[in-house]
């Protein structure tokens, strides 16, 4: 197996790269700007350190690839899909989200602040200390997934579904649940987080 090349200090703008398919490239450093990788299959690839600036993931397929301590701005992901996608400590800044197919993963430390995730489905996601603070979680299916830490503080949370969600860290006492669905045993949670007593 050839070595992967790694793209270091690289800065891509206007490119059209759209349809284009792309397999274990790495790219640390590097900026994208006004980028169209719509319906592009991006396979393997990593992201390191890198700013996304107005890229278009519309109707993009993104497998097994890791986005890590990167910051994404105004970029949007229409009908895109991650399957198996690393997103460690990435930052979501006025990005369109939705609608957005994610089949499993890690997103643990992922910032999503203020963003509109409305019926995201997001069942068994790792987002162990994700940032949701302010962001619409509006009808977001969110069974199984790991919120252990996670900041939810002012999140809308109406007809979320958060049914065998791992809340353990997460500061309930911020969190409006009005409306949302959860099981018996993070309903002792929300008890204990309120002084209540189970007898």
């Amino acid at each position: 197996m050839s070595d992967v090349e790694v793209i270091r200090n690289e800065t891509f703008s206007g490119k059209d790269w759209a349809l284009a398919e792309v397999e274990r490239a790495v790219y640390e450093d590097c900026a994208f700007h006004d980028v169209d990788w719509s319906e592009a299959r991006l396979t393997g690839c990593t992201f390191r350190h890198c700013e996304f600036g107005n890229v278009r993931f519309n109707a993009a397929e993104l497998t097994t690839c890791a986005i890590i301590q990167s910051r994404l701005r105004r970029c949007s992901f229409f009908d895109a899909t991650l399957t198996g996608c690393k997103l460690t400590g990435a930052q979501f800044l006025d990005c369109s989200l939705r609608p957005l197919t994610v089949d499993g993963g890690d997103w643990g430390f992922v910032s999503l602040r203020g963003q509109n995730l409305t019926a995201a489905k997001l069942g068994g996601l790792r987002l162990r200390e994700a940032d949701f603070e302010g962001a619409n979680l509006t009808r977001v299916d969110l069974r199984g997934a790991d919120l252990s830490y996670a900041r939810l503080k002012d999140a809308v949370l109406k007809g979320a579904d958060l049914r065998g969600a791992d809340l353990d860290g997460v500061a309930l006492r911020e969190v409006d649940l009005t409306g949302a669905k959860i099981d018996i045993s993070q309903a002792g949670l929300v008890a204990q987080a309120y002084g209540a007593i189970l007898g």
